[in-house]
């Protein structure tokens, strides 16, 4: 008989994310008030979003896959 491999836990999935992309966001919105200070939110996020959503498909979440899949 062989073991069914464990389904990993998307609220602890979530629990991780949320505590690499918090510091994410929030460092790379001080970084750009100064550079883009007249600019509408909107704008900002245009130019913010890609760039997280970039870093969590392509070294966030496969980092925590490989690293932390033990508590997932």
């Amino acid at each position: 008989m062989t073991a069914t491999p464990r389904k990993p836990s998307r609220i602890r999935l979530s629990v991780f994310v949320f505590l690499a992309v918090y510091p994410l966001v929030t460092a790379l919105l001080y970084l750009s008030l100064p550079l883009t200070p007249d600019w509408p939110i909107w704008q900002r996020n245009l130019v913010i979003v890609p760039m997280i959503v970039l870093s969590m498909v392509f070294l966030i979440i496969p980092t925590i896959h490989k690293r932390c899949h033990r508590w997932l």
